[in-house]
């Protein structure tokens, strides 16, 4: 199936030259893909000495990646609307496959995630327990929102008007990443090993730069959608 469209917030494609196993493979592509980039970044971060900035970077890919996805079979269950419906529907009951996604979807969302994910983010919290809490809002709650804001910006651009900005942009961007904004802060034991001094990240003109690049190129050219037939 040739594709024809890539946009900030959904992919298009020609159906009519798809099989049906083809279409299924399709709608459960974008999770798939996030969980193969997030699973490998955190092996990443658990084997190789890297500088601050590149950690946490990697640590914050990695999260949204995973969090998609978890979220969005989580999502799906419960409102029956989503990519993962489609890769479901005439596989059986409509019901009892919304309710099995629904409790996959928050298993992996509420403990796995965490569990994959805290880990790796605790040597930029240290072991003090406020500061910790502090950190943790300042290094998740800020990215959460900005990244939030960015993807709805880049959705209302969108040549099919606002119920697929709430369906999808909002949905993925506040939703599906809001683990986010709540977790990190909530009082933890730090994994084994955590230095009591957290690592600290740089301000660097030259991150700010690149995120302002891809932020650009993010919002003007993939909010309106490329064509790519």
């Amino acid at each position: 199936a040739r594709p024809t469209v890539l946009n900030a917030i959904f992919f298009e494609y020609n159906e009519q030259a798809a099989t049906l196993v083809q279409q299924k493979w399709i709608s459960a592509g974008g999770s798939i893909a996030n969980v193969l980039v997030g699973l490998p970044i955190l092996r990443v971060l658990r084997r190789e000495r890297l500088p601050a900035s590149w950690r946490y970077f990697l640590w914050l890919f990695a999260a949204v990646n995973l969090l998609t996805a978890f979220g969005y079979l989580l999502y799906s269950g419960i409102g029956g609307i989503g990519d993962w419906t489609h890769v479901v529907q005439g596989l059986g009951s409509p019901w009892l496959l919304r309710g099995g996604m629904a409790i996959v979807g928050a298993v992996l969302y509420f403990i796995v995630a965490p569990r994959l994910l805290m880990p790796p983010l605790d040597p930029f919290l240290g072991t003090d327990p406020a500061a910790r809490a502090a950190r943790a809002r300042i290094l998740c709650l800020i990215p959460y929102l900005a990244g939030g804001v960015s993807f709805v910006v880049a959705g209302i651009l969108n040549p099919y008007g606002l119920r697929v900005v709430l369906i999808s942009a909002v949905a993925a961007a506040f939703g599906g990443t809001s683990l986010l904004a709540w977790y990190p802060g909530i009082p933890r034991t730090p994994a084994e090993g955590t230095p009591a001094v957290p690592l600290v990240i740089e301000r660097s003109w030259a991150w700010i730069a690149a995120g302002a690049v891809v932020l650009t190129f993010f919002v003007v050219l993939l909010g309106p959608g490329l064509r790519l037939d």
